[in-house]
This record gives structure tokens, sequence and C-alpha cells, in this order.
């Protein structure tokens, strides 16, 4: 059969069109390693979207990879709903040893569907049980999947309308810095606190210390930390959803550590399982642990395979410190790369934190041109934000540096002719 026959017209003539990052990088993918994917033509691309941060370690690590092909060939499990395997004793070893047991976490884990929204759902569900409530507090901009309970959750109109109902049992409340002049934390507290502020008694509050698809809007330490204490006051237990902004993305291990705080529940998901894997879990501190058995269940929750490769992350990043010290520094190589960009711009603003960073450049026409330019140029990297006004860089945690300016270095040209462009034409 022809090769337009088996490639890029098979997706235009039986995909659907609910696709959507191909739309706008339509190369035919064939192979990746660390931060570059190769198309079929050849063309070599810097990754800078890393599967929307479902590979942080990069594409193909080899260690996860020969322990996956080890256990492939080995004829070790390749599904086991919730059965006990050694793979799922081994990751739940190396996760309470290196990630749990050092946080002071005492939380139990709950595997569940393989998304990030299914973690979602199951969450919000603890919450409601718990309590016997329904209510669930989100904020302006916030985005926790498209599955209907989450999408409830979820700020964004377009993604909501979706839906093809109305959605329901949440709150929304302004995030850290939403609307200007506007304390969100103490605006919430006084709602609860009087009896005729309208707002429903939550079951829990539930924010990302980073909203990821809102814009990289960041929260304060401040922020999170009364936001857990209008939870604790108010009786609603408080989760963080760190399916984004989790395994190293802005910084630490989560995103939530130098914040003194200690959430009920935390949601995980994209790179948990280290290799691109689908895996999702919830952790949730054993006084609410009460679902009974599949009472939230699913066929494929925990993934056998996603287990070999989760466990060699964790123990190859996460077992001492060095890893975190190297993201410290890669954190301020991006921070002063996007300055230029922002420098470039009249009135734009760097946003994010960590390694999960970006520019807001003022409007989504000029950041999907500036992405589309690059994309042209070799560097794949996608916009976001409520207008997809920033220009988000979401490069996997083990890019190179020099991996990392080269790519900056497309992201800079690509910026300056889009601008001088831009320019041009408003001149004539």
């Amino acid at each position: 059969m022809p090769k337009d026959m088996t490639h890029t017209n098979i997706f235009e003539r039986r995909e659907s069109e609910a696709r959507s990052y191909c739309r706008g990088m339509p190369a035919v993918f064939t192979s990746a390693s660390g931060s570059e994917l190769t198309a079929e033509d050849g063309t070599t691309y810097i990754d800078f979207l890393a599967g929307c941060s479902s590979l942080n370690y990069g594409h193909n690590d080899p260690d996860m990879k020969s322990a996956l092909v080890e256990h492939i060939t080995s004829d070790g499990l390749a599904h086991g709903l919730d059965l006990h395997t050694d793979t799922k004793a081994d990751f739940l070893s190396a996760f309470e040893t290196h990630i749990l047991s050092p946080r002071g976490m005492d939380h139990r884990v709950m595997f569940t569907g393989p998304t990030g929204a299914n973690a979602v759902e199951a969450a919000m569900k603890i919450a409601r049980k718990v309590t016997g409530r329904t209510n669930i507090i989100t904020f302006t901009n916030g985005f926790h999947g498209v599955t209907m309970g989450a999408l409830a959750a979820t700020g964004n109109g377009y993604h909501r309308g979706g839906a093809g109902m109305d959605t329901h049992g949440v709150t929304r409340m302004p995030f850290d810095n939403y609307a200007e002049g506007v304390d969100g934390a103490a605006l919430l507290d006084q709602m609860l606190s009087d009896s005729s502020g309208g707002v429903d008694a939550p079951a829990a509050i539930m924010l990302e210390t980073v909203q990821g698809e809102g814009g990289l809007n960041a929260a304060s330490g401040a922020f999170v930390k009364k936001i857990a204490e209008i939870a604790k006051k108010h009786g609603a237990l408080f989760i963080i959803d760190d399916i984004q902004a989790g395994c190293g993305r802005t910084g630490t291990f989560f995103s939530f550590e130098e914040m003194g705080v200690m959430p009920d529940i935390v949601t995980q998901a994209k790179s948990i399982s280290g290799f691109g894997l689908p895996l999702a879990l919830v952790l949730v501190r054993p006084e609410y642990d009460i679902f009974g058995p599949a009472e939230h269940n699913g066929t494929f929750r925990g993934n056998t395979h996603a287990f070999v490769t989760a466990r060699v992350a964790i123990e190859k990043f996460w077992a001492g410190d060095a890893f975190q010290k190297v993201l410290g520094e890669k954190a301020e190589l991006i921070e002063d790369r996007l300055t230029e960009i922002r420098d470039m711009v009249p009135g734009a603003k760097l946003k994010g934190r960590g390694l999960m960073r970006g520019v807001d450049v003022g409007t989504g026409e000029l950041a999907g041109a500036i992405c589309k330019r690059a994309y042209e140029k070799g560097l794949v990297i996608e916009t976001s934000g409520n207008e997809d006004q920033v220009v988000k860089v979401l490069a996997p945690l083990t890019t190179p540096v020099e991996t990392f300016n080269k790519g900056f270095d497309i992201l800079r040209e690509a910026a300056t002719e889009v601008l001088n462009e831009t320019k041009s034409i408003a001149a004539e």
C-alpha cells in the first residue's frame, strides 16, 4: 500500500476531529531519544513539550527501557488487575523508601484508571464520602481533566462546553493573584464563615500549585498554606492536583514540598510511570482511605509495565539529592533564556515556577505564531492559558544544557522573526 495511504492521509481520513496537538505539528514521528523526536522524513526536533509533562525523564531512558525489555522477555505479567505482583511490590517499596518516608508522608497509595482525570474523580469521590458533603471548591483557570466530575472542577469554558450538559457540584473561587487587589484565600474564608455567604460547606478544596493548562499561574506558598488552613477550619479535605506539576517539574518531587503543607489527598499521573506509560494514583491519608473493595475500580488500575519503569525512575533520580540540585541549576537557565523572550515583547510576563515556565506574550495569536515558527525550525513547543497566550516550556528534566540552549536559540529566532513580521504589517 502506498505510504500516503498508511500515514498522513489515514489520519485525516479516519482519525476523529477531536485530535489536537497534531494539527499544529503534523510531522509523522517515528522515533525518539532523550529530548529529541525524529520524523519519518529524517527531521529531528527538540522536544519542549515532553508529552505535556508525561516524559519528565525524556524519551526511552536506557535504564527504564532495559528493565522493561527484560520484564517482557522473561514473561513478566503484562496485566494483573489489582492482584499482588512482584512489580507492584517493588514499585511501592521504592516509592515508600525514596519518596513518601523522607517527606514524612503516611499516605496510602490507591491505583486508579490510568489517567489523571480518573485520579481526580477518585479524589473527589473520597472527599464526598468522607465528609458526607457534595460541594468541591476549585479555582479559576484550574484544569483537572475532562471526564464529567473532573470537568466540573475545570475552569476552561471550551472544555466544559464539550460536556453537552450542565456540570455541577463545584464552587469556583479566585486563584492567587487572579484579580488585582483581591485576596482569594481571605475571600474564600469569609464566604465559608458567613452563614449567608452562599457557598455550601465543601467536601474538599482542590488546587494546582502551578496551573499548567491555565497559563502557568503559580500560587505563592503563603496562598497554598492559607488554603490548607481554611480547608481544615471548615472541615474539608485539602487536595493538591500534582498531575502536571509533580515528579520534579517544579524542582522538587512534589510541587508543594517547600510550602509547609501536607495535603490530605494528592493526585498523580503523567510522569509517575517515568517512561510515558499510562499510570495514575491517589495518595490518601490512612484515615480517609475508606473506599470498599472495588468501590472505585477499573480494568487497568495499576499498569504492570509502568510499575517496572516507575521503580527505575525513582531509584535512578530520587534516591539521593543530586538530581534535584541539577534541576535547580536548569531552572535558572530556563528563567534566564525566557527573560530574553520576555524582553522582546512589550508587556510580556514570565510565568510558572521551576522547570514549568513560560512567557505570557499577551495574545494567543502571537503565542501561536511563535510556536508555529519554532516548530518549522525544529522545536516542538505549545501554548497555554485561558486565551493560549503563554508560550510554555515543558522540556524533559533530563535535557542537556547544550540542548536547552539550542532549543531556546530556536525559540528566540522564531520570536524575532514573528515580531519583525508583525511590525512590518503594522507599518504598512
